[in-house]
This record gives structure tokens, C-alpha cells and sequence, in this order.
């Protein structure tokens, strides 16, 4: 299995909010983000171990922004870092100004997909070399948030989460 880079990974998902996907205030419907970061995370997950993948777990969602009707929403998710058969992807979404087409940012999101066989048993996915700072940074932080969320679980013991420690050490 050959060593792949974020930017292999990279999925970019760019839709216009129409009204029967908003709120009362006129808003994107919360679950339909999530949604559409879940379908552009799956597409990273895939195309970075080429296979199946499936939904481990949302680790992490920030709502900073409303999405207004009418808006373009690009959806944009990387592989920040590959496990044995996990991934974490991260996602940042982006909303672009009707009238000056700048874009903000508007949320980020961390999911986990693992990759399966036909049988839907965990396979090996390869490794993630991260190349920007930014890929770095999230490559790094991927392992501390793996570690806690097993020590959450109860799947690894606090004394074992050797990033864990390092930050309060």
C-alpha cells in the first residue's frame, strides 16, 4: 500500500441552499449540513483507501455561522490523519457572499470513517503523510482526539494516552 497525502483525499461539494432546506429564520437545516459534510467526508474516506467506508462517528461539529437561503455552501473534506482502518476527515464548510463572492468560513467538522470489505469487516487503509502546516497540525491533533475519545469510551486507560499526557505533563 502506497503512503498517500491529504491533497490525494481532497473533495470539494459546492450547492446552492434552496428554501425547502431551511428553517423558519430562513436558514440551512442543521441536519442538512450535516448531511452534505457527511456525503463529501464519505468521498475523502474513499478515495483515500479506495474502498468501502462507513460512518464511525461525528467527533466534533461547530455551527459558527448561519446559512442563509439562497447561499452557495462549499463543503471542502481532507484525511487528516489514516489509523490502521479509521480515518479522521476533516471538513470546513464555506458560504460565499451573494454580492462580493468572497467566502467565509461558516463551520468545521471532524468525522471518522473506517473502511470495510464487501463482508463489512475493517480492512487496512494506508498511511497519511500531511505536507502543509495545516495538514500537520491536524494530522498531529488526530491521534490526541483518537486517544481521548478511546479513553472516553472506556477502550483505553488514561495512563495509556501517551498524547493525552504530553499536553499536561
Amino acid at each position: 500500500m502506497s503512503i498517500k497525502t491529504p491533497e490525494q483525499s481532497r473533495t470539494i461539494m459546492t450547492d446552492l441552499v434552496l428554501p425547502s432546506e431551511t428553517n423558519p429564520l430562513n436558514n440551512l437545516f442543521g441536519g442538512e449540513l450535516l448531511a452534505r459534510m457527511d456525503r463529501a467526508a464519505s468521498i475523502a474516506a474513499r478515495r483515500h483507501s479506495r474502498r468501502i467506508v462507513v460512518t464511525a462517528s461525528v467527533n466534533h461539529v461547530e455551527f459558527t455561522r448561519s446559512v442563509p437561503v439562497g447561499s452557495v455552501v462549499t463543503v471542502e473534506a481532507k484525511v487528516s490523519r489514516a489509523f490502521r482502518s479509521s480515518m479522521e476527515i476533516y471538513l470546513d464548510v464555506w458560504i460565499e457572499d451573494r454580492e462580493s463572492g468572497l467566502k467565509t468560513k461558516a463551520n468545521e467538522a471532524i468525522y471518522t470513517f473506517v473502511a470495510v470489505d464487501e463482508t463489512g469487516r475493517p480492512v487496512e487503509v494506508p498511511e497519511l503523510t500531511p505536507e502543509t502546516d495545516l495538514e500537520k497540525e491536524r494530522y498531529n491533533g488526530a491521534l490526541r482526539r483518537k486517544q481521548l475519545s478511546l479513553v472516553l469510551a472506556g477502550k483505553m486507560k488514561p495512563k495509556d494516552a501517551t498524547e493525552l499526557k504530553a499536553l499536561f505533563v
